[in-house]
């Protein structure tokens, strides 16, 4: 009989992580082991246990290994807790089916299906179409932050520009209209900070504003995905549901805006807070595109990523996984693990990412991110117009020291965007 090698994982527990340095907290979870097991806490439900896998080379492993499955549904022992999660965290009411199997959640050629139907919106061909567009839009929300900051007054950036600019630019791409925006953003705060009591009326309003806009394009088509996604299920409906129609422009909308945005402003933070690399940038601007992936791998929005479920009982890293278990990809501790990056707490606008991205802030495999190369445009666009329009671009609220690295979403980012005063 073979020698079992297999290790239990060690507990750890989120909640010791600071708040205000999630990269030393989540790093130290990543050297207690390469799998670690977390409480995954549920309002209502017992406190079930879930494995966090938190080192580069392990995640990108799971990530592409077919017997993790990102739709709970097709795992028996797990769809439960998927319900479970929807229901109790965001408050999604249990008659919508609204993101309960997603074309981001889902596996297999059901995955390819859905992804084959919007991924001619995203190629490099067309993305790099938008840029002037993209352009034209921030050049018109720096003009209106120049006036609001004129004679030294304080601008949020998270309210003037890391929102509206994503949000202008996957909307028109979709093809909602812009008076219907704020609606949109709305239902994406309470995805991210849940009110399960204000969640259902919301979500309910927003499939029937996404039905509505279905409708309109079906008597008027344009030149968006959302008319090329009706005319889909119009003329074959085996290639996209109803639903799957519904679904799909709910999830690629939010997602298309929210974690850009986020990257906007705690990458802007992150400059600012860092005159050395903010003026290597200035002084060199073909150091965007590596300056990009940089405050993507160091400013991503969310520590791990979604959870899969295992298929059947396997290992990871010789910890054993039983068969349902949810499995998280630990993102920020694999993107600050010394294992493959030197001086991975730094940001370095020169760092040379190497073969790949050299980092997992798009997630990875099959389900790597569909709008990266769009995301990775915007944070290029805004940020070098932003540093160049306002040579005194600084923070009208000095950090104590360079701004902590991580996941922290910021609620505002207020600026100077004059220069500062002489003496």
């Amino acid at each position: 009989m073979a020698e079992d090698t297999t290790t239990a994982a060690p507990t750890a527990d989120p909640d010791s992580v600071d708040p205000s340095d999630p990269v030393a907290g989540f790093s130290a979870l990543r050297e207690v082991a390469a799998v670690v097991e977390i409480p995954l806490e549920i309002p209502g439900r017992p406190t079930q246990q879930g494995l966090m896998v938190t080192r580069h080379a392990e995640v990108r492993a799971m990530l592409t290994d077919d017997r993790f499955r990102h739709d709970a549904a097709a795992v028996p022992e797990a769809e439960n807790y998927l319900r479970n999660a929807q229901t109790g965290l965001i408050g999604l009411p249990e008659d919508l089916d609204l993101l309960r199997r997603p074309m981001l959640g889902r596996d297999g050629e059901d995955h390819a299906r859905l992804r084959r139907l919007v991924s001619r919106a995203f190629t490099v061909r067309r993305v790099n179409g938008l840029r002037p567009r993209v352009g034209a839009i921030v050049d018109g929300l720096l003009d209106d932050v120049a006036a609001a900051g004129a004679g030294g007054t304080p601008v949020d950036l998270v309210e003037a520009l890391a929102y509206p600019v994503p949000i202008a630019v996957i909307c028109e791409l979709v093809g909602v209209p812009e008076g219907d925006r704020d609606r949109w953003r709305e239902f994406a705060r309470l995805l991210i900070q849940p009110d399960p009591a204000r969640m259902p009326d919301v979500a309910r309003g927003m499939v029937a504003h996404v039905r509505d806009l279905i409708e309109a394009r079906r008597r008027e088509p344009a030149d968006d995905l959302l008319s090329g996604l009706v005319a889909a299920h119009d003329e074959d409906g085996d290639r996209l549901s109803e639903q799957e129609l519904v679904d799909m422009t709910v999830n690629l909308t939010v997602a298309g805006f929210e974690t850009t945005a986020h990257v906007l402003a705690k990458g802007t933070l992150a400059l600012l807070s860092r005159p050395d690399e903010l003026a290597a940038l200035r002084a060199d601007p073909q150091l965007w595109p590596t300056a990009v992936h940089e405050l993507v791998r160091t400013c991503g929005p969310i520590p791990a990523g979604a959870p899969r479920y295992a298929a059947e009982d396997t290992e990871i890293a010789g910890t054993p996984v039983p068969a349902g278990t949810a499995v998280l990809p630990g993102l920020l501790p694999a993107n600050f693990d010394p294992r493959v990056l030197d001086r991975p707490g730094e940001l370095d606008v020169r760092r040379d990412p190497g073969r790949g991205e050299g980092h997992l802030g798009f997630g990875h495999g099959a389900h790597y991110c569909l709008g990266a190369a769009l995301a990775r445009q915007e944070v290029e666009v805004v940020l070098s117009a932003l540093v160049t329009r306002f040579p005194g671009l600084r923070l009208a609220e000095p950090a104590d020291g360079p701004s902590r690295l991580g996941f922290e979403r910021l609620p505002a980012l207020p600026v100077h965007v004059d220069r500062p005063p002489e003496g």
